[in-house]
């Protein structure tokens, strides 16, 4: 399952004056149950490039499924990009047992000033029905509003994507617009279902 959701670059910002603020050189580790949420390194190349090009998993995204095996390390060259600028956070999805990628979540377009972000995810199809979409996203939220301090997460997805609609309502996202041929993905046009999520109505991890 998948939302609409891809890194990009963006121009960063012109540094304050004054001496700035030490921060951490990669994204911390957020532990689930099942799963933990970790930094993505190179050697996830194949297991990114097995997520993003399998045409099922890409069936409602914002992209087409990758045709060559360069694309990921192009991708993982952005994921690092956009943590350095502070704009897009992508963790890779894990298996606690062994440590392998399964699939990404992300907080992208984070506007810290106004407190909010947009959230993105996939997994490789093996992995679909055992839940663990919502057990990630789960410790994603939690930090987002609690390690981060924002206080809105919004999503867009794809109306045909009822795995993920289902997801993120069980989470407690609303659905608040329906925008009309937002997408044009491989020839087809794709509408988007807008959704949101607030600080005040996150009830944690339960």
């Amino acid at each position: 399952m998948a939302l609409h959701d891809m890194p990009t670059a963006r121009r960063r910002p012109a540094p304050a004056p004054g001496p700035a603020p030490s921060a951490p050189d990669r994204l911390p580790t957020l532990v689930a149950p099942r799963l933990q949420l970790r930094w993505i390194e190179a050697g996830d190349l194949e297991a990114l490039y097995g997520v993003f090009s399998d045409p099922e998993v890409m069936r409602f995204w914002s992209h087409a499924a990758w045709p060559h095996q360069d694309e990921a390390a192009i991708y993982l060259e952005a994921i690092h990009r956009g943590f350095e600028q502070g704009d897009l956070f992508q963790w890779g999805i894990a298996l606690r047992g062994d440590d392998r990628l399964i699939g990404t979540t992300t907080l992208y377009g984070i506007d810290r000033a106004q407190g909010r972000a947009e959230v993105g995810f996939a997994l490789a199809r093996e992995h679909w029905g055992r839940r663990y979409a919502r057990e990630a996203l789960t410790v994603l939220l939690e930090h987002a509003f609690t390690g981060l301090g924002l206080r809105r997460i919004e999503a867009d997805v794809d109306p045909r994507n009822q795995g993920s609609l289902n997801t993120l309502e069980a989470l407690g996202f609303r659905r608040e617009g329906y925008l009309r041929q937002r997408w044009l993905v491989a020839g087809e046009v794709q509408d988007s279902v807008l959704m949101g999520l607030l600080a005040g109505d996150w009830s944690g991890p339960g």
